[in-house]
């Protein structure tokens, strides 16, 4: 059985947690931020897990993580 290939997107943007949960941060963080509101961007900078229907999907990308 050959080595499976690691998405090299998704090793950038999701990390897995101990208990086997989807890490990632949130989008809409980098430019355009005068129109969003202090409170916006301040949430936008916690981390957030994966939803349980994409989290599957997220792991088969890379899967030596």
């Amino acid at each position: 059985m050959p080595k499976v290939k690691t998405h090299s997107g998704a090793k950038k943007r999701f990390s897995l947690t101990k208990s086997g949960k989807v890490k990632h941060a949130h989008a809409n963080k980098s430019h355009i931020l005068n129109k969003k509101t202090t409170k916006r961007k301040r949430g936008l900078r916690q981390t957030a897990y994966a939803d349980q229907t994409k989290a599957a999907t997220v792991k088969k990308l890379i899967p030596y993580k």
